[in-house]
């Protein structure tokens, strides 16, 4: 008896051994040589220690056509399953690109939807680790129906549970729609590439001449499209900005993210007043501001190379994480446009998913002008931001640093779209347009008559300055709550924060909403 029951061990331990054993030393080593982990490594690097446990380890495909039924490999090219990262519960899929080049079955595509669906029964980050050829062409429309099956799952937790992908190999063709509809995609620069279609079908099509990387690498999708959130250098920093990340955001969208320890001490900032320069067009960094506001060195900055414009990112104040979009003077002055419009949308979308408060730093002289702009749909991609703000229900702070003009000013988080709390630096600038802009309408047939037109002109734009170039007609509107001291600027928000900590709000019932899209 004890003998048939080692038998039966034995040819378990012998399936486990080939499932970890993926395609082989050869192929393994294959990986290693381009600087790969493979998704066992991947696993293990970015959970806890031995807190992995692994689901389908010995399913294998059902495919017999084209002699595929003499390759049967255990685990079928994904390793799937569910751990802890710094004690909290991720489910995690990590494809195989040594088991058929991570290419996706049918089988494979149910191990990846198994676990998308336990995730969501039990409220948890849902973690892909992103490595294949794309579908598996022996199967056919089976695969293919394997990733729809996905992506309809990608819909469904979507604003339920957070949604991380990382590209850490090709990813092409249907298999890039899975990670656009999560809620971040990280790629690894020189090893990974996205695109719906290849360089060959490129050239045959339009005849462009173009590499996997710049049609699709990770530097192409950080600067030029945007659908990198995120680029690491290599595998380990990868998956190092995955914990950093998963740091800021909750479990579910029924949960706020843990706060971190933090006792209240000098919390006055006196250097942010020399921050802004006295000569309004003159540019500044807003990072400094942002530096000068939050805990220490806790700014995680999103789509940092993308719509410079803006800027957008978790960070932590008095140990709560918060979600961050501040307008940019060192690019464009700040102004708004179609991308950075779309940037911080998107940004703010997540946030009130997620239970994450809104703080928006505001130094906007409008949206940006010309014929670029109004043929790519800056009135549409414009109304995406005002939409996103406007809709989202978590506690929404507004510092206003410098310019607030025009439309500009109602998009920004202005009171009028729902802020909770509006405060401005005495530097704050709130007017429809700049003052010179402004003294040339409104004094147009003053100055057009006067000996000296340029003289009369800075003599009326400095009266249109003084009268509105500031922001206590606002105030006195009740549309700014309060003209604070820059130095005050911290204490401020923190007590702000915790005063809408209970902040709840009913929506009126509706299936949902129908942004500008």
């Amino acid at each position: 008896m004890e003998k048939k029951m080692n038998t039966k061990i034995e040819k378990l331990d012998v399936r486990v051994a080939l499932a970890h054993s993926g395609g082989g030393e050869k192929r393994i080593e294959k990986q290693h040589a381009k600087k790969k982990l493979t998704a066992r490594e991947r696993i293990n690097y970015l959970l806890d220690n031995n807190s992995f446990e692994e689901m389908g380890v010995l399913v294998t495909h059902r495919t017999t056509d084209f002699g595929m039924e003499d390759q049967i490999i255990f685990g079928d090219g994904v390793v799937t399953g569910y751990g802890t990262i710094e004690g909290r519960l991720v489910y995690i899929f990590a494809q195989d690109f040594t088991v058929f080049g991570g290419a996706l079955s049918e089988t494979h595509a149910e191990k990846i939807c198994k676990i998308m669906d336990q995730a969501v029964k039990v409220g948890a980050p849902c973690i892909g680790l992103n490595d294949s050829g794309g579908a598996r062409i022996q199967e056919g429309v089976r695969s293919l129906g394997g990733y729809a099956d996905i992506f309809h799952r990608n819909v469904q937790s979507s604003g339920v549970i957070p949604q991380l992908s990382a590209i850490m190999g090709p990813c092409a063709g249907g298999a890039v729609y899975s990670p656009a509809m999560t809620d971040f995609t990280i790629m690894v620069e020189d090893t990974s590439y996205m695109f719906v279609t290849g360089p060959n079908v490129v050239k045959t099509v339009t005849n462009e001449e173009v590499t996997s990387e710049e049609l699709g690498g990770a530097r192409t999708h950080a600067t030029k499209s945007g659908v990198a959130h995120l680029t690491a250098a290599n595998d380990i920093q990868c998956l190092e900005d995955l914990k950093k990340l998963l740091s800021y955001i909750p479990q579910n969208n029924k949960e706020t993210t843990k706060k971190i320890p933090y006792e209240l001490g000098e919390e006055l900032r006196p250097h942010l007043i020399d921050l802004i320069p006295e000569d309004a067009h003159k540019p500044y960094d807003m990072r400094s501001v942002i530096n000068g506001i939050i805990d220490e060195d806790s700014f995680f900055e999103i789509q940092k190379d993308y719509a410079e414009n803006i800027i957008v990112g978790f960070s932590r104040l008095a140990g709560r994480s918060i979600g961050i979009v501040a307008n940019q003077p060192m690019q464009l002055a700040g102004c708004l446009d179609t991308n950075s419009s779309i940037k911080a949308a998107r940004f703010t979308r997540f946030c009130d998913c997620f239970n994450i408060p809104l703080l928006v730093l505001v130094d906007v002289p409008g949206f940006l002008p010309g014929t670029d702009q109004e043929w790519n749909g800056i009135i549409k991609n414009g109304a995406k931001l005002l939409y996103a703000l406007s809709e989202a229900t978590v506690p929404k702070l507004t510092v206003i640093t410098r310019k607030a003009y025009g439309g500009a000013y109602d998009v920004m988080n202005s009171k009028h779209i729902g802020a909770d709390m509006n405060f401005a630096w005495p530097t704050a600038e709130i007017a429809v347009m700049g003052a010179k802009g402004a003294a040339e309408i409104i004094f147009k047939n003053e100055i057009k008559s006067a000996d000296n037109p340029e003289e009369k002109l800075k003599e009326k734009e400095a009266e249109y300055a003084l009268k509105f170039a500031d922001p206590y007609r606002a105030a006195r509107r009740g549309f700014i709550d309060e003209v604070i001291y820059p130095k005050n600027t911290r204490r401020k928000l923190i007590k702000a924060f915790q005063m809408l900590e209970n902040k709840d709000i009913n929506k009126p019932k509706r299936k949902h909403g129908n942004i500008p899209l």
